[in-house]
């Protein structure tokens, strides 16, 4: 359905439709860079990776010269170097996984699929950004302290009740020689509450010892 611009047989290609074909890769990856900056975290170091991926990809597709099978395990090897360092999340792995196949669609040449998929690509990403498909800004991490003498099953569950939609304990330790306990939740909060209020009625059960309420951890969204 869609030709290549290449002339990989023989042994040769065209010097301009590499060109073509190097220029397209940057022009789609600073797109799919651009992309991923919409309501993301990111690093200008993380941006100029996605931005200069799909050239790497395709330079090594291209040197190789046609052989489709080896192009894909060296362009596989090439997407492993980013998991040498801190492991991404989610939406970084989505960036680099389109990155990734813009390369190798320009690496055979074919530059109207790569120019309509990260068309497409584009536009979904930006849709489920805008909708925060199975986002929930209410889930939160809550970190209480309370004595060794309080029974931490039931003593908060009159609060929770009337603050939280859902609560799930995910850690219980002791602290300061064992005379403390540290709970740690992640709990969704119901709409419209006020968190100064929940946290108000949580020191009146602990004795106005340690509570915590942050966001999420990051990690939490590593793949």
């Amino acid at each position: 359905m869609f030709e290549s611009i290449l002339n990989i047989s023989g042994g040769t290609f065209s010097a301009l439709g590499e060109i073509v074909c190097m220029i397209t890769a940057i022009v789609l990856g600073s797109i799919v860079a651009l992309v991923h900056t919409v309501n993301n975290r990111y690093s200008n170091n993380f941006l100029m990776t996605i931005i200069i991926f799909p050239l790497l990809i395709q330079v090594v597709i291209a040197m190789i010269n046609g052989n489709i099978g080896t192009a894909l395990a060296v362009g596989g090897a090439f997407s492993l170097i980013r998991f040498r360092s801190m492991q991404g999340n989610s939406r970084e792995l989505i960036s680099i996984f389109f990155a990734m196949t813009i390369g190798l669609a320009l690496g055979v040449g074919q530059v109207i699929f790569a120019c309509i998929f990260t068309i497409v690509g584009a536009i979904l990403l930006l849709i489920l950004t805008k909708i925060n498909l199975g986002n929930n800004d209410n889930i939160r991490r809550l970190t209480i302290v309370i004595p060794e003498d309080l029974d931490y099953d039931e003593v908060f569950k009159e609060e929770f009740k009337k603050y939280l939609t859902k609560n799930i304990l995910l850690e219980c330790k002791t602290i300061n020689l064992g005379s403390l306990y540290e709970l740690e939740y992640e709990v969704t909060l119901k709409n419209k509450i006020k968190t100064k209020d929940f946290l108000d009625a949580i020191r009146v059960k602990n004795g106005n010892l340690k509570v915590c309420l942050t966001n999420p951890i990051i990690g939490d969204n590593i793949l």
